[in-house]
């Protein structure tokens, strides 16, 4: 369990090591950091304010107001027509809008003061007037840029082109240009400060800086279901930003008021249209109802009708009861007409007659009178006579006046009949009448009706238009959002300057450790190794005159040797009793310092009175020949022309001491055997069994046997040598071996080819040392 917790924390990164990256570099975090913040100081020192100005309007709502739409939101023709907060911000950002801003601020015309390292608008305190003699309609469209210089009160220098010469021109004479004639007056007011500085004018389309206010301007809600609307809008002049909200708003308002006056107006011409031809027909129904009354006689239709109803249910009556008279009469007639002999008439019949009543009275007591003489007489009685004589004469009168009566009872029923014709003709047309009446009156009602309603709402209209209200209230009039610019932000800038002084070094030291595939330090060099020892670690050198140790040394580069000999030392007394004195010095590729370590370590082992052997065993591509510039001590030869290693190995003519030559340098004495001539077959050659002759005689002739080998990724030859080696110190250069490069001796220590396998790291950085470095050295 302690084993697992133990592998746990190796697995945790130090903290403290990858802190040291950035640390050791902290020079050019402070470099970087000054840089940075130079630069914010020249940019805030050189670039121009920018300033903030706000407005708060609120919309007003037209709900309610009494508006000049009121006649048609009241025939539902704009049902849903209601203005929306998101419509009135495209409507005050119209670009219409920030055209008309342009012209009448007449920003299109810019006056900039010529500064050394910037320049700077001038606004309300330019110290000239600029007046175009063209036609606004050629100013608005052109660009063009002119320069003049104040030189006195009454005259100014103008130059059309940077390059071009001036001239001198009086104030209020027209000088050409490319938009025109122009004619400059001075502002006596702000002229004298500005006396003696060059002036650029700018001219720009008015669509152009139109656009330009527009992007630039914000309109924001307050909230998403608020009228409220928040304008900003920011500027290098702040009264400039402040005079273009102000501008904009009442552009906004007058744009409101005319829309709205225009409405009025049409819907005033509009409904005294109507009321003319309202009025039109309202007349034409008038005379259509009367021409109707007059052409059917009617004044009430309802009170005519029961006065028909009256007059028809008694002209019937009569009628029925004349028709019975009628009737009657002819019956009576019949019965008259009918008997031929002496019979009762019927009496009290119903006749109106009273002559024919007192007729048929009479005759009916002269046939009651003649019958009752019958009874004791004959017909032939001259009293029967008389009296039938008597009543055929009443029959004669009876029957003449019923004729009569008949007659006019006829008379009678045909008028009645023809009364109650015209009565009923008059009953029954009185239901059309009145539909025809009552469509004719509805018609006059609804024209009548409408035609008021009009009047109305002309009245409304002609009251809207003197009355029309702006749009927007103004909440907050343009201000300036604070006294000081929002850009450039001291503070931000100050601090983005640091946070980049930071970052930049940080993220080059980052991404280069993260692309680095380099041994860098004795640190980085233990991470890939693992297990295997490593002897110690070189500072790098900057003089080549300073790579040999000297006498009596106690810089850091001498105290590395020692240190690297010292643990030498330690690993060599290790293991099996016998001699281990053999040190093969090897590295990946030529270039790494496997020379510069072998030749300084002897040096080093020679200082403690031991018997030291500097042997080059890189046949192929010697360095210690040219590494020693000293003269030997023992011959007055130079190390050109001695025997070496490859002369030995060549002919059985040399002994050991024939190719073994004393060296001194920096006061100090080893023995040393060179590499040789160059062989043709250097690999056959390493297999002469001379070789381990020569090995057995200088291990036991010498304390420290310090063998110089060939590189081993690149030849076989320290592969072939490395049986007689007690300890092979594989050198790596930081900055220059790669580490893919060490997965090699690492596998060779593996499968058993190499033994005793240590590292030493060359050309350290003096940021890179490791504890030995930071601590040993130094002491």
């Amino acid at each position: 369990m302690e084993d697992n917790l133990a592998g746990r924390l190796s697995d945790l990164p130090d903290y403290r090591e990858v802190i040291s990256k950035y640390t050791k570099q902290w020079l050019w975090f402070v470099l970087a950091i000054c840089l940075a913040l130079i630069s914010a100081y020249l940019y805030i020192r050189y670039t121009n304010p920018t300033y903030q100005a706000k407005a708060k309007i609120q919309i007003i709502d037209e709900e309610g107001a009494g508006s000049e739409l009121g006649l048609f939101r009241d025939i539902d023709l704009l049902a849903g027509g209601e203005n929306k907060v998101e419509d009135e911000i495209e409507i005050i950002n119209a670009r219409s809008n920030f055209i008309e801003v342009v012209e009448k601020l007449n920003l299109n015309v810019k006056i900039v003061a010529i500064g050394k390292i910037k320049n700077r608008e001038l606004y309300s305190n330019s110290p000239v007037q600029i007046s175009f003699i063209s036609p606004d309609s050629l100013i608005n469209d052109k660009t063009a840029d002119f320069y003049i210089k104040l030189t006195s009160e009454t005259s100014y220098s103008y130059r059309e082109t940077e390059e071009a010469p001036y001239q001198v021109v009086e104030f209020g004479k027209n000088v050409m240009t490319s938009l025109g004639e122009v004619v400059i007056t001075p502002k006596l007011t702000y002229f004298n400060r500005r006396k003696g500085e060059e002036l650029k004018i700018q001219v720009r389309p008015v669509v152009t800086i139109a656009e330009i206010y527009r992007t630039m301007t914000v309109i924001q809600p307050a909230d998403k279901v608020s009228n409220i609307l928040y304008l900003t809008l920011n500027d290098p002049v702040e009264e400039k930003a402040i005079d273009i909200l102000n501008e904009l708003i009442q552009i906004y308002n007058q744009n409101a008021v005319s829309d709205r006056k225009e409405i009025a107006d049409k819907t005033s011409t509009f409904i005294e249209d109507r009321i003319k031809f309202i009025y039109e027909n309202l007349a034409d129904v008038d005379q259509t109802e009367e021409n109707f009354r007059t052409s059917r006689g009617l004044t009430n239709i309802q009170s005519e009708a029961d006065i028909n109803l009256n007059v028809g249910a008694a002209t019937q009556q009569q009628l029925n009861n004349t028709r019975t008279e009628l009737n009657i009469a002819e019956s009576m007639r019949d019965v008259i007409t009918g008997d031929s002999g002496y019979e009762l008439l019927p009496a009290n019949i119903g006749l109106s007659d009273p002559a024919i009543s007192n007729t048929t009275s009479k005759y009916n007591q002269l046939i009651s009178e003649r019958n009752r003489l019958l009874k004791s007489s004959n017909d032939k009685n001259p009293i029967i006579v008389n009296l039938n004589q008597e009543i055929d004469g009443l029959k004669q009168i009876m029957e003449s006046s019923l004729s009569g009566m008949i007659k006019n009872l006829d008379l009678q029923v045909t008028g009645l009949s023809r009364q109650q014709s015209r009565v009923n003709s008059r009953i029954y047309s009185t239901p059309k009448n009145q539909r025809a009446l009552r469509d004719i009156t509805r018609q006059k009602e609804t024209t009548e009706s409408l035609y008021l309603y009009l009047l109305q709402k002309r009245e409304e209209a002609q009251i809207a238009y003197a009355s029309s209200k702006p749009k927007s209230k103004v909440i907050d009039r343009p201000y300036p959002a604070s006294e000081f610019p929002i850009s450039p932000k001291k503070p931000i800038l100050y601090l983005g300057a640091l946070f980049l002084g930071l970052i930049i070094p940080f993220s080059i030291i980052f991404i280069n450790d993260i692309l680095d595939n380099k041994v860098q330090s004795r640190l980085s060099l233990e991470k890939i190794i693992g297990d295997i020892p490593v002897l110690g670690e070189l500072p790098k050198i900057k003089k080549a005159s300073q790579r040999m140790v000297k006498k009596d040394d106690r810089s850091p580069f001498a105290e590395s040797f020692r240190i690297i000999s010292t643990n030498l030392d330690y690993i060599l007394k290790q293991g099996d009793s016998g001699k281990r004195n053999v040190v093969f010095v090897t590295s990946s590729v030529p270039g790494e310092g496997k020379t510069f370590v072998a030749s300084n370590l002897a040096m080093i082992l020679a200082s403690n009175e031991s018997k030291v052997l500097l042997l080059g065993a890189d046949i192929r591509n010697p360095q210690i020949d040219t590494f020693f510039s000293t003269k030997l001590t023992n011959s007055n030869k130079t190390q050109k022309n001695v025997l070496g290693f490859t002369d030995f190995l060549f002919t059985d003519k040399w002994a050991v001491k024939d190719i073994t030559n004393e060296l001194e340098i920096h006061s100090k004495t080893i023995d040393i055997i060179h590499s040789g001539k160059i062989p043709p077959n250097p690999a056959e050659l390493l297999k002469n069994p001379r070789v381990k002759e020569l090995m057995d005689i200088v291990r036991n002739k010498y304390d420290y046997v310090i063998v110089d080998t060939a590189p081993m990724m690149l030849v076989s030859d320290t592969l072939r040598l490395s049986e007689f080696a007690d300890h092979t110190i594989y050198v790596s250069k930081a900055g220059s071996t790669e580490t893919k490069l060490l997965e090699y001796p690492i596998k060779l220590v593996k499968e058993k080819k190499l033994r005793n396998l240590s590292f030493v790291v060359n050309s350290v950085k003096s940021t890179n040392l490791g504890y030995y470095g930071k601590y040993g050295y130094g002491y």
